[in-house]
């Protein structure tokens, strides 16, 4: 298949300045050899690849061009470049990062027919592409097709597909990957726990991610930032509101920095538990520590007033928003109307229903207004 068929092959709807990568492997330079990745995020790209190229002849470049690239002009560029797997790779990782999972597998059937094998790497790039697509069906289909091309599975592969299995929703494939891993010799690392625990959130399977995270030390594995995260996020999910704050207080014993997704974590715990004033207290902590809330953190700390139908402390974080410059959605409002209301605050109810319509139009003007310009 030619560049321009290839080409042809790709998707049409892709963002113009979603992805553009180019490739410089075995670069030399002041007779020191190195690799070079060149990442345009704008137009231009592969203008830039084809001056790169002929700025140093003799190096085999690569470059994956912009979805609204000229068709003629990329085949040539393709044509002239020695294909082998470490093109097929690098352009297949390209593919992963703009999202582009046709695009990947169609290089990677290419492959075939340029008398090409793929390696455990192109896999690899193939398989993250389509967990970033959410194709986390075609994500196994590659796993299972690995072992009948001679390739062996890494604790890469296997995090890359248990990813793409948590973002399907599939938990009990995710955790049967994990299962698999050692009868294939595949040690788990912190980042495949990360992402079965993370399958486990989101499926409400907050029990088996807490028994993951406890398997971890056994496994000599370190929970990193992303596994706390996750884990405090399941608990939460499950109303296990002093679960998920324990977990948050063992970071600092286990040199772990808390960050924003952290705190938020644990205070959609408190407020789905009920608690509040700990919402409200983490709010401040954050403070405390240099961390930004977001309108996350906000619309968690409010909604938690709400239950406990504190409309005046309600209304204290939707002004706290206004003052760091946030602009309150409908989830913020509808978290400070529900807090009036079970407050018995009926007049306060009819102002932000006021201010909410006011907020809405404004966007919608503004929106407007950039249509036109």
């Amino acid at each position: 298949m030619s560049g321009a068929r290839l080409l042809a092959a790709r998707t049409d709807t892709a963002e113009p300045d979603a992805w553009c990568e180019a490739a410089v492997p075995g670069l030399s330079l002041a007779g020191r050899g190195r690799s070079q990745l060149v990442r345009c995020p704008g137009r231009g790209c592969w203008q830039l690849a084809l001056t790169l190229l002929s700025l140093m002849p003799g190096v085999r470049l690569l470059s994956l061009c912009c979805p609204w690239a000229q068709h003629r002009d990329t085949a040539q560029f393709w044509a002239t470049v020695m294909q082998n797997e470490i093109t097929y790779s690098t352009a297949i990782r390209a593919c992963g990062k703009g999202s582009q999972w046709q695009l990947a597998l169609n290089l990677l059937s290419l492959m075939h027919e340029e008398m090409l094998v793929p390696n455990e790497i192109t896999c690899n790039a193939a398989i993250s592409a389509c967990r970033k697509g959410g194709q986390w069906e075609l994500a196994l289909n590659l796993l299972s097709l690995m072992p009948d091309g001679r390739m062996m599975p890494n604790e890469i592969t296997f995090s890359a597909a248990i990813s793409a299995c948590e973002q399907g929703c599939q938990w009990q494939l995710a955790f049967n990957l994990l299962s698999m891993m050692p009868e294939m010799t595949v040690v788990p690392d912190e980042m495949t726990y990360s992402a079965a625990i993370s399958a486990c959130q989101k499926g409400g399977q907050w029990q088996l991610a807490m028994n993951l995270f406890s398997l971890m030390p056994e496994m000599t594995v370190v929970p990193n930032k992303i596994t706390y995260n996750a884990a405090i996020s399941a608990c939460g999910r499950g109303g296990q509101w002093k679960l998920a704050l324990n977990l948050m207080s063992l970071m600092p014993e286990a040199r772990v920095v808390p960050n924003p997704i952290t705190s938020n974590a644990a205070i959609s715990a408190c407020e789905k538990g009920g608690q509040w004033q700990l919402a409200l207290n983490l709010v401040s902590l954050m403070h405390e520590e240099r961390m930004v809330p977001d309108e996350t953190t906000f619309n968690a700390a409010i909604s938690a007033c709400g239950k406990g139908s504190q409309w005046q402390p309600a209304l204290n974080l939707v002004s706290l928003m206004h003052e760091e410059r946030m602009v309150p959605d409908e989830i913020t409002y509808s978290a400070a109307i529900s807090a009036c209301e079970k407050g018995g605050q009926r007049a306060v109810t009819v102002s932000l229903l006021g201010e909410q319509a006011t907020e809405s139009l404004k966007i919608l003007v503004e929106a407007r207004q950039q249509k036109l310009e």
